[in-house]
């Protein structure tokens, strides 16, 4: 454990935080040097495949962190830069090859990723705004019946939910065939 731990802190450090550091010296030198920017975009164009694909399917492997960890280094090590090497002879036919296709589906992706997210966001409002009121309508019809005296001292919540649903009520009332309380649930379905 304490070894997985350890190689996610060096991976952290020497395949993203001294690279980062680089690039950024390089983006604020004035004047910019195009080769060692080109050099830093490649590195991070590999550090993200490498991350998102490797990470999700190849980190079962023995070994599979040190082995990042290395590659990481090789990539951008002054004395091996193989950024260059591992960009131009491997990544950069592959990329070239399927780059109308990939940027089709991208844009696809985009498209219904933003539908899915207003969906979901939808869709957790609305069922979170009605569990809330069924908890509380819940809780409020299995509350005892006090005496007048605890009454005086505790109102209750009757009044908390005159003002969220001024409308309705009666809706404290509901023990599951008021159609009202239906209709909203078949609303919130559609």
């Amino acid at each position: 454990m304490l070894g997985e731990f350890l190689t996610k802190v060096l991976v952290l450090l020497f395949g993203f935080v001294i690279p980062a550091f680089e690039c950024f010296k390089i983006v604020e030198q004035r004047p910019g040097r195009i080769d060692q920017l080109r050099f830093w975009c490649q590195y991070w164009i590999i550090v993200a495949i490498v991350t998102a694909l490797g990470d999700n399917f190849a980190s079962w492997l023995p070994m599979y962190g040190e082995l990042k960890l290395a590659f990481f280094v090789y990539l951008w090590y002054p004395k091996t830069k193989g950024s260059d090497l591992i960009y131009d002879t491997f990544l950069k036919p592959l990329v070239m090859q399927y780059e109308p296709d990939i940027e089709q589906r991208l844009w696809n992706l985009r498209a219904r990723a933003g539908q899915l997210i207003v969906f979901y966001i939808r869709n957790f409002t609305d069922k979170g705004t009605e569990l809330f009121l069924e908890t509380l309508n819940y809780v409020i019809s299995r509350k005892p019946k006090a005496s007048s005296t605890e009454e005086n001292k505790l109102p209750g919540l009757q009044p908390i939910i005159q003002q969220l649903l001024p409308d309705e009520p009666n809706f404290v009332e509901f023990r599951g065939d008021d159609p009202r309380v239906n209709q909203r649930r078949t609303h919130h379905r559609r």
